[in-house]
Parts: C-alpha cells; sequence; structure tokens
C-alpha cells in the first residue's frame, strides 16, 4: 500500500529530488519547497519506492499537500 509524503509547510515547490522507481532511505529529501524565500526540505518518513510524483516543480501546495508517493 502507497504511503505519501507530504508538505510540512505552504509553498512552492522549488525541486523535485526523486523519480518514479527510486529507492529512497528514511531521512532522504524528496523534494525541497520554497516558503518566505527559504528553501526547505521534505525528507521522506521511512524507507520506500517511489511510485508516484504527486506535483510538479514551480506548482503552489499548501500544507499537508501529498508530493510524492512510497511503498514500504
Amino acid at each position: 500500500m502507497a504511503t505519501s509524503v507530504n508538505a510540512h509547510i505552504t509553498g512552492t515547490v522549488w525541486k523535485i529530488e526523486v523519480k518514479v522507481g527510486d529507492a529512497v532511505s528514511e531521512g532522504q529529501t524528496v523534494a525541497i519547497l520554497e516558503s518566505m524565500k527559504m528553501e526547505m526540505p521534505v525528507e521522506s518518513p521511512y524507507a520506500g519506492t517511489v511510485t508516484a510524483v504527486l506535483v510538479k516543480e514551480g506548482a503552489s501546495v499548501e500544507e499537508g499537500a501529498p508530493l510524492v508517493e512510497l511503498t514500504p
């Protein structure tokens, strides 16, 4: 079952650090958000494989919005 990695702050998706099929480790940065002129990394809460990237670079996102889906 896939689980999403969500934005922890409202902002703009500055950079996506992973692609579908990538293996990620716990704590690895999957995306970088820009908010209030600061870059904020979004880290994976656990290890898994990226099954979907749900946003594009430059998109505006709200706090809690899903960014990436992972399967354990």
